[in-house]
């Protein structure tokens, strides 16, 4: 089926019944939103989900036009209650005029075999298996689903619109729905797929099946005894190898972290030794390698490239963005030769965005005059003639000029919200591809001139 006929289908039912406001014996196949409030003076979204799909929206856009447009009407609250089911997204945009159009936009849902094999895949991965059982929806999720060869983000052309004013293609009533959906995968990202074909009760139920029988053998019966493995003398293994049974599978990954000794006993430490500092350690030490366990035992594991060891300057900031003390904090910090407000900032850039997020903080590079060249025209673009902060310009920082807010450019050609703060720039919200929703998460004045 095509995107129409596949949205057609779930309008007649198709797959699941409907239901109003989640009440009812089966699972809903249509969710409703009540309209959102304007979005003026600050980010449009505010978690990594909510930014992904802008950022598919954006990079996936042939007519900037229509888009600009559409982004003004979503942010002034123009769009109404928003209707999501199966391949199609519902809800009446009002203009500034106060006319007001039915808008619908259409998603391609996931075959049967993209279902498996996205399914498959989750259930291979134990971190993802188990956010997902548990109402979370991890960003890394987005890649390996890719790799799988399942696309859960839109792609260029992807977004097919239908418009009562008759546009024939997008127009900025079906752009402002689409950037709406940026806001409402802020509150659930379950939201994208059910858009692609399932619900959040079905998908869950069926995760839950596979997990109970992955990994066991044919003949073993889920949650029964696992059948003995026949061992061998030392000597007679060296002599038959050939004839050694089958390795019996790895152990099962335990449910969290184990807990480190308590250090805090009626023995004092040596000399030079914080007992505060070594239990910190300890937690974070078995965090971390409940965390490579999983990703060791998930598939393909051998075949992915090693990470990159952080610096110490990195470790610091992901160690201080934990629950730690004073104490601890200011070892930290004078450790990695900083400050106190200096690893509070470095904390505060690493969890928006990790070691690239602190990358920006504390590193200036200068772009090539076509990187330039493009951060350039979008800034020009992000706002109409007239409406944007007067910018000076600094490598690949721009001021608002007399004001307290600052852009970075990344070397992804994406922008971060800088403020000034006692006298440093501290960053003020994770990344976007739209200078103008990074310049409202700084606090910057939008009136003014464009670019100095």
């Amino acid at each position: 089926m095509n995107v129409r006929e596949q949205a057609t289908a779930s309008d007649l039912g198709e797959g699941g019944e409907h239901d109003q406001g989640g009440q009812g014996v089966t699972e809903a196949r249509e969710r409703t939103f009540e309209a959102l409030p304007p979005a003026q003076g600050r980010g449009f979204t505010t978690t990594w989900w909510g930014h992904a799909w802008l950022k598919a929206l954006e990079d996936t856009a042939l007519d900037t036009g229509q888009l600009k447009a559409g982004r003004k009407l979503a942010r002034g609250g123009g769009v109404g209650a928003v209707s999501i089911r199966p391949g199609r997204i519902t809800a009446v945009v009002q203009d500034r005029d106060g006319t007001r159009h039915r808008s619908d936009v259409l998603l391609q849902q996931l075959g049967e075999e993209e279902w498996d094999r996205f399914l498959s895949m989750a259930v291979e991965r134990a971190g993802h298996i188990a956010a997902l059982l548990e109402r979370e929806m991890p960003p890394h999720l987005v890649e390996d689903a890719a790799a799988a060869g399942v696309d859960l983000l839109p792609g260029v052309g992807d977004l097919e619109p239908e418009c009562g004013c008759e546009a024939w293609d997008h127009c900025a009533h079906t752009a402002a729905l689409s950037y709406q959906v940026a806001r409402l995968l802020d509150q659930d990202p379950f939201v994208l797929l059910l858009l692609r074909g399932r619900g959040e009760r079905a998908l869950l139920d069926e995760l839950q099946q596979r997990s109970a029988t992955y990994g066991a053998p044919p003949d073993e019966v889920p949650g029964g005894p696992r059948p003995e493995v026949p061992g061998v003398s030392a000597e007679e293994a060296y002599a038959a190898s050939v004839l050694l049974p089958a390795l019996p599978p790895p152990p099962a990954l335990p449910p969290e972290p184990g807990l480190p000794p308590v250090l805090d006993t009626e023995t004092p430490p040596e000399p030079g030794v914080e007992a505060e500092a070594l239990e910190f350690l300890a937690t974070a030490a078995a965090a971390t390698a409940h965390a490579l366990l999983a990703e060791a035992l998930s598939p393909g594991h051998a075949t992915r490239p090693v990470p990159t060891e952080p610096t110490v300057e990195e470790d610091a900031a992901r160690l201080a963005s934990g629950s730690v003390t004073a104490v601890l904090s200011a070892r930290l910090a004078a450790g990695s030769g900083r400050d106190g407000e200096g690893l509070a900032l470095a904390v505060r850039a690493w969890r928006y965005g990790g070691a690239a997020g602190l990358a920006v903080l504390e590193e200036e590079w200068t772009p090539s005059g076509e990187a330039k060249a493009r951060a350039r025209a979008s800034l020009e673009a992000a706002w109409d003639g007239g409406e944007g902060p007067v910018l000076r310009a600094a490598r690949n920082r721009w001021s608002v000029q007399g004001g307290s807010a600052q852009l970075r450019l990344a070397p992804d050609g994406r922008w971060w919200p800088y403020r000034k703060e006692r006298g440093r720039w501290a960053p003020a919200g994770p990344p976007t591809s739209d200078p103008a929703a990074a310049m409202a998460a700084a606090g910057g004045d939008e009136d003014g001139g464009g670019e100095d």
